[in-house]
């Protein structure tokens, strides 16, 4: 590369996420987090992107008719190609700002369980938003780099990213995945399981919006030991009579509506644990289990997991980047990690 092309260079790595996306360019480290939301509107049988990310984002369940405000990624993979297409080109000239001329080397992280066809359609969509080059990673190798874990090593770590979408357990012994699963649980799950929860215990119906809220503000895995814990405030609309109404929710409530979507995670470590060969097992009774990503934290998760499972469990640093940083860290080094990253499926 001559020295003219190495001045611009402007290789980043994405995490491409159900409900943030994430940007890391090379040398530079995070320089964008947004939500993974596009708003447009049809124009002569044409969709026009209106806003993308923070601004879309602000619109979720506030449109008018003619609007609409979608997020292009389920379950961590492309439900809506050409707005994830439109988003992902937002991004990168958000990024780029100028230089409009060169075209980036992109890595994106891929859920561990998504098919070939999903794959292809990511790497269609990053080439055909102007990348010269499209690398894949898994997710659970990403977050298990992000996190610092010795990855490297011939001994076992288990790691736990829980998304938005999905929640990828993963088990990991010289750069490579041994056992993985993903499961189709994570923040959007929590999210839909307390609206569902307002609306038969209260009668009320809220917004995703308030339920993330509520999540984020007094969310628990665990029953609080006074039986009730924190309260909050919400306002909804009362589906008795049709007007919009306040009330409170407590902790109390909150994890007995997150039971089930905290069990199903719990289900899986537990189950990742049987699948794995005896010795791995021994390492990871002796480091434990890291959780990554948004969804690790959710109050005292690591504790409810550590009751399930009998094992200590640590939650990452800076775990709602552990995803983007360690794909970020594989364009870094990626002589030494090349054979995690995937070109040409």
């Amino acid at each position: 590369m001559s020295i003219f092309g190495s001045l611009f260079s402007k290789d980043m790595a994405i995490d491409l996420g159900t409900a943030n996306t994430l940007v890391y360019v090379k040398g530079k480290g995070i320089v964008l987090n947004e939500p993974s939301v596009v708003a447009y509107h049809m124009k002569q049988g044409r969709k026009e992107v209106l806003a993308v990310g923070e601004d879309a984002k602000l619109m979720l369940g506030r449109t008018p008719g003619s609007i609409e405000a979608i997020r292009p990624m389920r379950d961590g993979v492309i439900a809506d190609f050409d707005t994830a297409e439109e988003m992902i080109k937002h991004f990168i000239r958000k990024v780029h700002k100028r230089s409009t001329f060169t075209k980036p080397k992109i890595i994106v992280c891929v859920p561990h369980g998504a098919t070939p066809v999903e794959k292809r359609a990511i790497r269609q969509s990053v080439l055909g938003a102007g990348a010269r080059k499209a690398g894949l990673i898994a997710e659970p190798i990403a977050a298990a780099i992000g996190a610092g874990m010795p990855i490297t090593d011939p001994t076992g770590s288990m790691v736990v990213d829980i998304g938005g979408g999905t929640t990828e357990v993963a088990v990991l012994s010289l750069a490579d995945i041994v056992y993985a699963r993903s499961i189709r649980v994570g923040g959007d799950r929590m999210d839909e399981a307390l609206v569902s929860y307002l609306r038969r215990h209260q009668n009320l119906l809220v917004g995703e919006a308030t339920a993330e809220r509520i999540k984020k503000e007094i969310g628990t895995a665990r029953m609080p030991e006074d039986g009730r814990g924190e309260v909050m405030t919400i306002r909804g609309r009362d589906l008795l009579n049709g007007v919009p109404k306040e009330t409170e929710i407590s902790q109390a409530q909150v994890a007995e509506a997150l039971a089930e979507p905290v069990q199903q995670i719990c289900e899986g470590v537990m189950t990742a644990l049987e699948s794995t060969p005896p010795d791995l097992a021994a390492d990871i009774v002796d480091r434990g289990v890291m959780l990554t990503g948004g969804g690790a934290l959710l109050g005292e998760l690591d504790l409810a997991l550590r009751e399930q499972t009998g094992l200590s469990i640590s939650v990452a640093d800076e775990s709602l980047n552990c995803v983007a940083l360690g794909t970020g860290k594989a364009l870094e080094f990626e002589r030494q990690l090349s054979h995690v990253i995937d070109y040409d499926s």
